[in-house]
């Protein structure tokens, strides 16, 4: 018997505020936030809710403030 597995969608965006300086963090978290596109503290960015970007940001958690808009 086949296991049918579902994937949930994740619909709508990501809004993702740089709060938090990565001085003194490991120096791939800093690596990761210039890859997502921020280069100064405060900026907000809109990304899709996917996997690949959820797993970047969780990298980066306490760094960052994320919301989940439409």
């Amino acid at each position: 018997m086949e296991k049918k597995v579902s994937k949930k969608k994740n619909n709508g965006k990501l809004k993702v505020t740089y709060v938090k300086s990565a001085i003194g963090y490991d120096k791939r978290q800093a690596k990761i936030l210039e890859a997502l596109g921020f280069k100064k503290l405060n900026t907000t960015r809109v990304f899709p809710n996917n996997e690949c970007i959820k797993g970047s940001l969780f990298k980066v958690r306490h760094l960052v403030k994320v919301e989940e808009i439409d």
